[in-house]
């Protein structure tokens, strides 16, 4: 089992999150108390940030650190945050439907 941490990849996940909240690097780093070049650093995976970095990241993503270190996410409460922010600014009426269907998988999810 490999047990160093994939940086490149944390990055990586960083960045798809930063886009999906349609922040840009400067805004993040403003967030974060943090360079803009740092972050780019952080996205890229060629710096390794600190505990303290990435706890103000997540928070201002509003993603679990679980998230950026594994890829995965446990709590439902953060796969519900999550669906939530891949929703905003969609179409009012898709996203209705949207959620109706996922309404009817779950009323059913014991039969599947």
């Amino acid at each position: 089992m490999q047990n160093d941490i994939n940086y490149a990849a944390m990055g990586s996940r960083i960045r798809t999150a930063r886009k999906a909240k349609k922040i840009t690097q400067e805004k993040l780093g403003e967030l974060c108390g943090i360079s803009t070049a740092h972050i780019g650093h952080i996205e890229r995976g060629t710096r390794i940030p600190s505990a303290e970095t990435l706890f103000r990241i997540s928070r201002a993503l509003n993603i679990s650190l679980d998230f950026i270190f594994f890829d995965s996410q446990n709590d439902s409460e953060n796969i519900l945050k999550s669906i939530s922010a891949q929703l905003a600014g969609k179409d009012g009426e898709k996203v209705k439907i949207f959620l109706s269907t996922v309404k009817a998988l779950a009323d059913k999810i014991d039969e599947l």
